[in-house]
């Protein structure tokens, strides 16, 4: 689903300069990136976001050697923590769910599957926790919101719902229940 700016308000100017700046040459440099997760679910309800997250074409090793002051994180599915002024915008690419075969060897309760399988951002917005998360804000013409997971019916009916199996997602990731 496609949301014009009409519809959904958001303006640039309540996104903090340093996420600008990430987003921008991002873009210069011939990728796509856009404004993902709580903070574009914060613009939609008038609040301030407390952090950007952008998530991209480029690979992590693309955006590290982008940004002069960035970091790779993450052992299972590679991020890169961009700095810039006082502020740390987690950039991430967009991924899929990855395709593996379970064989007899596999121990159900050790192992993980394979995280860094790259994908598309219809795939990606699939893969995020919680609906009201999953929804792309492109800051460049025509300033849309993109939301493949029915995140902007939701947070107007204000219900919290996962994306997927809630028992898989929390079990994934523990801390989504704090959430």
């Amino acid at each position: 689903m496609i949301i014009s700016r009409r519809e959904h308000g958001i303006s640039r100017k309540n996104i903090a300069h340093e996420a600008l700046k990430v987003l921008n040459i991002l873009y210069e440099e011939g990728h796509t990136a856009y404004l993902v997760g709580g903070s574009v679910r914060d613009l939609l309800l008038g609040r301030e976001p407390k952090d950007f997250d952008v998530v991209t074409s480029a690979r992590p090793a693309q955006v590290r050697n982008l940004f002069r002051h960035s970091h790779l994180v993450g052992r299972r599915f590679r991020l890169v923590h961009v700095f810039e002024g006082d502020k740390k915008i987690e950039v991430s690419t967009f991924r899929k769910t990855p395709q593996f075969e379970e064989t007899e060897n596999d121990d159900e309760n050790n192992f993980i599957p394979p995280d860094n399988t790259f994908g598309t951002p219809e795939e990606d917005a699939k893969r995020r926790d919680f609906t009201i998360n999953g929804i792309f804000y492109n800051i460049g013409p025509p300033y849309n919101l993109y939301d493949y997971v029915e995140g902007m019916k939701d947070i107007k009916s204000k219900i919290l719902r996962t994306i997927g199996d809630p028992q898989e997602k929390f079990r994934e990731d523990p801390v989504r229940m704090l959430r």
